[in-house]
């Protein structure tokens, strides 16, 4: 019986009410559409029979056909357990050995006991599939997935089978891979008549894309390598081609909203702290201020991006849009995504309005504050006794009320999540919106990530920064690696040294962290030095008083997580390490090379 995409999937084969409800908690599937563009996210080989003597570690998942050999019920200890007679609780696991006559493996239960001894007679062949791990000599299998070789699969041959998202509430429900296979299958009998085409004729000629049915189809079970190719291509272009499509329809809806804060030109005050900052901007600064500025006087909403690499001078930008905000008679609210680096932003903001004398009146909005301090500064934003307001998602709290915020500034757009960065907007009537982000974006991505956005571009850095260097380093030469930070430490230099977790239980094996190497390597192999150690689970005024230390230069040495990532400046730190560079994400290590140099 054909069914349409729109159908529940409580109808599927397989399915039914119970099922259809976890996989809809669990995986957000509530129709078959929704189902069939739950794609794998990754393809394994089941058409292949491995012999057990082949097997070799690290394979990640192998299909072998054997006998068994013996099933037996074991206990916690190991020893064998009689099924009946067994008290309760004292079983722990069904153990059965099977062979293919190349070799032997055991294959181990938790679950299911009574049902797998029952079908696991020894003697009969079947096919198992899993993953094989070694343990005590011998290959293992934990719950694979068991078929009768003479029994019928129903879903389509092919030469890769999907591997789906799940979780462990899916699998103990039964919903294991093989089962996911078949509804999926099944769903796809029942639809592929049904399934409308999306895109217009002269796209998919022009750029050379399958239908729509194939590609569902051969996403889910592909017939080649190129069928598969073919599949991804389509979807991916739909995706990324419909997204495009919504970013740019908000945008236009957006330029013809007419509602929008007007800002007065610039006054004397704000052309004296221009005019007397400590150092000239680039010309890309300038270009992109004065874009910022037209959009403020323009009497729309303004929703603008400012990318530039870390150090190309973002934080001035940002800083003379808030105050010709707060000099026009608004609010300006300023959200960073750590607490350090709200304090650092507050600092400097601090020290501009009380270097011009100017009448603004700056406030650091932050988790770690107590309720009293909380209180006194909601009630400040509430009666516009506060201009300019930076701080943390704090912000954006229920009980913070604004008086007239017209400006909301994100900085390290990334960092945020769309509904932090909405719960902010809502605190004002059609405030103009700037975010800011370091992370290098190339064109089209960035009309994928923010193409309701118009962009500006710092693509100058200012005269004097000088090129980072890096080097990979492995086994012996990290020896030298500290002969060389004592001679950039003697030199008067600072160093960070960067590691991918707090405690050494929350590692994978090898993972560096950062207690763990301030004590036993950094101290023992920098002696003298003075090396200090930060992470996030320390209290806020402890945090405060290490990164003091680190940029006053009491510090040589600053062993930390993370935590420094975003828009800490401490200009006399000169090199950085980062332990287990490969946990780290592009995005992460762009921006803590840009603490250096």
């Amino acid at each position: 019986m054909q069914k349409t995409p729109e159908s529940e999937i409580q109808f599927i084969k397989g399915v039914g009410p119970k099922r259809a409800r976890l996989l809809e908690t669990e995986l957000g599937v509530t129709s078959i559409d929704k189902l069939l563009h739950l794609y794998p996210y990754k393809y394994i080989d089941r058409n292949s029979i491995r012999a057990i003597a082949e097997i070799q570690p690290g394979n990640a998942y192998v299909q072998i056909m054997a006998q068994v050999i013996s099933a037996t019920v074991l206990d916690k200890a190991g020893k064998e357990v009689d099924m009946d007679s067994g008290k309760p609780g004292a079983i722990s696991r069904l153990s059965v050995i099977v062979s293919d006559g190349s070799a032997s493996m055991e294959l181990v239960f938790f679950k299911g006991i009574k049902y797998m001894l029952g079908r696991l007679v020894p003697g009969k062949t079947f096919i198992f599939f899993g993953k094989p791990s070694l343990f005590n000599g011998r290959f293992n299998m934990v719950h694979p997935e068991i078929d009768d070789p003479n029994g019928q699969d129903p879903t389509p041959s092919g030469v890769m089978t999907g591997v789906y998202p799940s979780t462990e509430k899916l699998k103990n429900a039964g919903i294991t891979g093989r089962v996911m296979n078949k509804i999926m299958a099944t769903a796809l009998n029942m639809s592929v008549n049904t399934i409308r085409e999306t895109l217009p004729d002269y796209i998919l000629k022009e750029k050379g894309l399958v239908p729509l049915p194939y590609a569902l189809q051969n996403i889910h079970f592909p017939k080649d390598e190129n069928a598969l190719k073919k599949a991804e291509y389509r979807l991916k272009f739909e995706e990324l081609f419909l997204l495009q499509l919504s970013l740019l329809k908000q945008k236009y809806i957006r330029s013809r909203n007419e509602h929008g804060i007007q800002m007065m030109k610039v006054g004397q005050a704000f052309n004296d702290c221009y005019n007397a900052l400590p150092y000239s901007l680039t010309g890309a600064q300038k270009r992109v201020i004065k874009e910022i500025r037209t959009d403020l006087m323009s009497g729309k909403q303004m929703n603008r991006l400012v990318q530039g690499d870390v150090g190309s001078g973002k934080t001035i930008v940002a800083f003379l849009a808030m105050l010709e905000t707060a000099l026009s008679g608004y609010q300006a609210a300023l959200m960073a995504p750590t607490e350090i680096l709200a304090e650092q932003h507050f600092a400097k903001m601090k020290a501009m309005i009380e270097e011009h004398a100017l009448a603004l009146r700056p406030v650091l909005v932050t988790g770690s504050m107590t309720a009293k301090e909380r209180k006194t500064l909601y009630t400040r934003i509430a009666t516009h006794d506060a201009d300019l307001i930076i701080g943390t998602h704090a912000l954006f709290q229920e009980k913070v009320v604004y008086d007239q915020l017209a400006l909301v500034i994100t900085d390290e757009q990334h960092r945020f999540g769309v509904n932090q960065r909405e719960a902010l907007l809502q605190k004002g009537h059609f405030p103009h919106v700037l975010v800011m982000s370091a992370t290098p974006i190339p064109r089209t991505l960035g009309l994928l990530m923010y193409g309701d956005l118009d962009i500006s571009i710092l693509d100058e850095l200012p005269p004097g920064r000088k090129p980072i260097k890096t080097w990979f380093i492995t086994g012996k030469k990290r020896r030298d690696m500290y002969g060389f930070l004592e001679k950039q430490i003697a030199a008067g230099h600072q160093v960070y040294i960067v590691c991918p977790a707090i405690e050494e239980n929350e590692m994978d094996s090898g993972m560096k962290a950062v207690k763990q190497y301030y004590e036993q390597v950094a101290c023992p192999l920098l002696p003298g030095r003075r090396i200090g150690l930060l992470h996030g689970k320390m209290k806020p005024k402890d945090k405060d008083e290490v990164m003091q230390q680190f940029k006053a230069g009491e510090l040589d040495v600053l062993v930390s997580t993370t935590v420094i990532e975003v828009g800490v400046d401490v200009p006399n730190a000169t090199v950085m390490v980062i332990e287990n560079a490969e946990r780290f994400g592009l995005s992460a290590l762009h921006q803590l090379r840009g603490r250096v140099g």
